[in-house]
């Protein structure tokens, strides 16, 4: 995540985005990430979408 999170912060961005499943929150919360709006199925698991700013 991290060499991801480098990548973005050389083009500019400010902030990175993904999909987690549910289950997995918990280890991007530790990364820093934020869970924003309702959760949503993305190939039948449950998703929620995440943000963290850079």
């Amino acid at each position: 995540m991290r060499a991801v999170e480098d990548a973005a912060r050389e083009r500019g961005l400010s902030a990175v985005d993904l999909h987690a499943q549910t289950r997995a929150l918990g280890f991007y919360e530790r990364l820093g990430y934020e869970a924003y709006g309702p959760e949503f199925p993305d190939a039948g698991i449950p998703h929620r979408a995440m943000r963290r700013a850079l």
